[in-house]
């Protein structure tokens, strides 16, 4: 690994990036602290290191690369027919299942945006399919620019087409690192361990998204909530829209 500490630093120096993602290169560190490069957990592991008093070996996080198969018929041709960063896409992973309360509002919130949008959910708790479980007439109220998906998706396919500009996430690790290697604005809904922390890493720190506000310490949110948020990044005149969108690039 030592081998190639000429090159990186050529071209760290060339490049002049403000973030650098390394996956265990121990070089990297001390060659971006060099050129003023911002790491994106630096701060965190060395916290981490001096509190449990051992070395840190970072690994991670492994960027996953576009997929070589195309998008879906259906949903290529539904996101074709929007113009560039239009769509709000929306997903909160295999894992997650919301209570239904908060399903309804989230689904009224992207409802509420005014923006299309593509949102592909698991059913809530106590439901067996997606469908049934969404609010009363919210598809005819949105048909020209909602699609709403029970199943899985080409998650790193959609957050590439061109007409997706914002992503609705779960902050799990997955999504996140596909996030970033994608043009999209981020407004994030974390639910459960390590996806508050992902959150509050790229809201408070990297500044690349914004959080859904809460209402109250157990994490419940409102329709008008979700609408605001999605509002604030995909706004052309918002000041936290263009914000996110400089510190992404």
């Amino acid at each position: 690994m030592d081998l190639t500490r000429d090159t990186v630093d050529s071209k760290l120096a060339r490049l002049g990036p403000e973030v650098v993602l390394f996956d265990l290169a121990e070089l990297v560190p001390g060659l971006a602290r060099k050129h003023r490069v911002r790491e994106m957990e630096g701060a965190f592991y060395e916290f981490v290191a001096k509190f449990v008093n051992k070395p840190v070996l970072l690994a991670g996080p492994v960027v996953p690369g576009i997929p070589g198969s195309s998008l879906e018929y259906d949903k290529g041709r539904w996101l074709n027919g929007f113009g560039p960063g239009a769509v709000v896409y929306c997903a909160l992973g295999s894992e997650c299942a919301l209570e239904n309360d908060q399903f309804r509002r989230l689904v009224l919130g992207l409802g509420l945006s005014g923006r299309p949008f593509l949102a592909a959910l698991k059913p809530p708790v106590n439901y067996q399919t997606t469908e049934s479980a969404l609010p009363k007439g919210i598809l005819e109220r949105t048909k020209d620019r909602g699609m709403i998906h029970g199943g899985r998706v080409q998650q790193q396919l959609i957050l590439h087409h061109p007409s997706v500009g914002c992503f609705v996430t779960h902050c799990g690790a997955g999504s996140l690192s596909g996030a970033m290697m994608s043009e999209c604005q981020l407004v994030m809904l974390p639910q459960a361990v390590d996806q508050f922390i992902n959150a509050r890493l790229m809201s408070s720190y990297l500044r690349v998204g914004i959080e859904v506000e809460k209402r109250d310490y157990h994490g419940f949110f409102t329709r008008q909530a979700v609408r605001k948020a999605i509002n604030l990044v995909m706004e052309e005149e918002s000041e936290v829209g263009k914000e996110c969108e400089s510190q992404s690039c």
